[in-house]
């Protein structure tokens, strides 16, 4: 049966009251679970259920619930989902840009294919106001020297933990639509049972067989990579961009100082507009240094131009190639793998 997405609101004073979110989608009849951590709740096909707490932390009993639905709840293994291709997924700085990654991965899994890659979602606000809150409160860090004496420990153990849950939720895959998270990706994933797909690896994956040729000939491919200071001070871009030949071009210290931290600066008070020019700048200011192409590593930079902008048209997305890249694994995973329950 064609993958339907459930859709609700919830108010934010009462999401606040919920320190974890966890969504689980399948291919078959949907199963949406609302869930508070340390409270696991087990869901096997074929029922359509959302569960979340009430005030007092616990779930609610149904008025319409059966033995029998009790019952096959209490059946399962162990695993949320038991599909070959289920893809976990672990949100970020930003709870927007997560549901962004969804909505893509739905809707452009099912462009040639009858339903949608099947996925667990797990969202955290705590994590999403720790990691925000040091992207972008970067350059006060860096400008202070404090950067590296600020404690990343509660952070990876937070995305160990997530990347654990996903793990014993039965997701074959997990990937990590959030730019900053990627700085501890080795040390939160060594020892994971299952395969991670890498951002940075993606979209140099995705430049590296598109084919590009230099603006002049003679001189090497190069890419530009636009980004808050403290994904920068990471190097994975430029690592990943380097493994693959291309010559790596970063904005120099007056452009990071003048242009690019004064745009982060200006979207933490709202100033959109304010914003949106600085980051023209210190586009136009890469794109003279002959880049084929600017990867615009930072998702409140690349919701601040208008899709139709002409600048936007010479940058890439890396949330973009992360998106194809888990659809491309989870349409292998289910030619190459047999159901696994």
């Amino acid at each position: 049966m064609e993958s339907k997405v459930l859709n609700w609101k919830i108010k934010k004073s009462k999401f606040e009251t919920h320190p974890s979110i966890t969504m689980v989608s399948t291919n078959t009849r949907q199963r949406n679970v609302c869930k508070r951590r340390l409270n696991p709740v087990l869901a096997v096909p074929p029922s359509s259920v959302i569960l979340h707490t009430d005030e007092s932390g616990e779930f609610p009993e149904s008025r319409n619930s059966s033995s029998s639905s009790n019952a096959s709840l209490s059946s399962c293994a162990g695993s949320l989902l038991c599909h070959p291709n289920t893809v976990g997924i672990m949100g970020g700085g930003s709870v927007d840009s997560t549901l962004s990654f969804v909505r893509k991965l739905v809707h452009w899994s099912k462009e040639n294919e009858e339903t949608c890659t099947p996925f667990v979602l797990c969202s955290d606000p705590v994590l999403n106001r720790e990691l925000l809150s040091l992207e972008r409160n970067s350059s006060t860090l860096c400008s202070r020297n404090a950067r590296s004496q600020f404690d990343h420990s509660p952070i990876v153990e937070n995305l160990l933990s997530k990347r654990v849950f996903l793990e014993k939720s039965g997701a074959q895959c997990i990937v990590v639509p959030c730019h900053i998270s990627h700085s501890w990706h080795d040390e939160v994933f060594k020892g994971c049972s299952i395969p991670s797909l890498h951002m940075a690896e993606c979209v140099s994956r995705e430049l590296k067989e598109a084919k590009l040729k230099p603006l002049e000939a003679g001189s090497p491919l190069r890419i530009g990579v636009l980004a808050t200071d403290v994904t920068l001070k990471a190097g994975f871009y430029q690592e990943k961009l380097q493994n693959e030949g291309f010559e790596v071009v970063l904005p120099d210290k007056a452009t990071m100082e003048h242009t690019v931290i004064p745009a982060i600066d200006a979207i933490n008070r709202k100033d959109m507009e304010g914003a949106r020019n600085l980051l023209r700048i210190a586009l136009q200011v890469l794109l003279v240094r002959e880049v084929n192409t600017v990867i615009l590593a930072s998702n409140d930079m690349c919701d601040l131009l208008p899709r139709d902008d002409p600048l936007l048209k010479k940058c890439i997305d890396p949330m973009d190639a992360l998106v194809m890249s888990t659809i491309k694994w989870a349409q292998q995973a289910v030619k190459e793998v047999q159901p696994i329950c």
